[in-house]
């Protein structure tokens, strides 16, 4: 079997590790902080920003899964190193380059997003994460490196604790059948991408030469509003309807005047305002992985949470 390494052990990586792991390949992680023995996984220490550590440590790799961010107030600053040190162990390495990215690239749209659409955010974590990825097809269309990246919508189900996500934010209240707050317009239909789709997706297409070279987006299901998510939720878990209420802009400019994430979140209110929708239909119509149903999805986010957190049920 091949020798994978993961860049970051979030959600996400963290997923794709393991489903590495799970397929029976070596798997080595690479993360700033480091982490405990897991069976079938090699844990490291380093910054991925520093390119000959991460050459070093990437050595004989079939692939690398760009699966890690800087913190968010810290895109700008942050994001053009880490990126040039991911394709120049790509380059120094012939490691496929698989990257998980994002769809703030496009900026705010009409209609579903396609891959086809011009990454022409005028925001500047939109820019940056366009930058990171036209970096890297510029790097593979020279011949220089082997490249993909998969693009996803917010991230949704079993160990998605980020504040930021409607898992994290919405699950442990409504356990509790208690109100859930939400950006923007509860109602406006919105994509979440779940978890172990966008795992499998990358894992796919890092062993895919006719996926490299370009972007793909994440198989997901039809978008439903938070509203409508939140009712999924609650029932699955039994308690009952749940409330549902934008947070109003004003509180959202105080909240900003405290917390830098709040502050940030203001780029990308456009997401949750209107309909943000996004079209997986050119990668169904060329690879295996498909969406996981969303009733599978509620009904494996909400044990997730109850194993994990037994006193959020209470």
């Amino acid at each position: 079997m091949s020798l994978y390494v993961v860049i970051g052990f979030g959600p996400a990586g963290a997923a794709t590790a393991r489903l590495l792991a799970d397929q029976g390949h070596s798997v080595r992680v690479v993360t700033k902080t480091g982490r405990g023995p897991e069976p079938g996984i090699e844990h490291i220490t380093l910054d991925a920003a520093d390119g000959e550590q991460l050459i070093a440590a990437t050595r004989g790799a079939a692939a690398i899964f760009s699966c890690a961010a800087p913190p968010y107030h810290r895109w700008a600053g942050e994001w053009p190193p880490l990126a040039s040190s991911l394709c120049a162990a790509a380059e120094a390495t012939g490691a496929v380059l698989a990257m998980l990215g994002n769809l703030y690239g496009y900026g705010p749209v009409d209609g579903a997003m396609t891959e086809d659409l011009p990454l022409a955010a005028s925001g500047p974590k939109g820019r940056v994460r366009a930058a990171v990825w036209e970096q890297a097809r510029s790097l593979h269309e020279q011949g220089r490196i082997k490249a993909v990246e998969v693009r996803a919508s917010d991230f949704f189900g079993p160990g998605v604790t980020d504040g930021g996500h409607l898992a994290a934010r919405a699950v442990p209240r409504l356990l509790r059948g208690k109100p859930v707050a939400t950006l923007g317009d509860p109602d406006a239909p919105h994509s979440w991408s779940y978890l172990p789709d966008v795992a499998r997706a990358l894992v796919e297409v890092a062993g895919e030469e006719r996926a490299w070279g370009r972007a793909w987006h994440v198989p997901t299901e039809p978008a439903l509003s938070v509203r409508e998510m939140v009712g999924r939720l609650a029932a699955q878990a039994g308690t009952g309807p749940v409330a549902v209420r934008g947070l109003p802009p004003a509180v959202l400019g105080i909240a900003s005047v405290f917390s830098p994430l709040i502050r940030e979140l203001r780029e990308i209110r456009y997401q949750f305002d209107r309909p943000f929708v996004m079209d997986a239909s050119a990668y169904e119509a060329e690879f295996a992985v498909r969406a996981t149903s969303v009733d599978e999805q509620i009904k494996a986010t909400v044990n997730w949470w109850r194993e994990r957190r037994p006193a959020a049920t209470g």
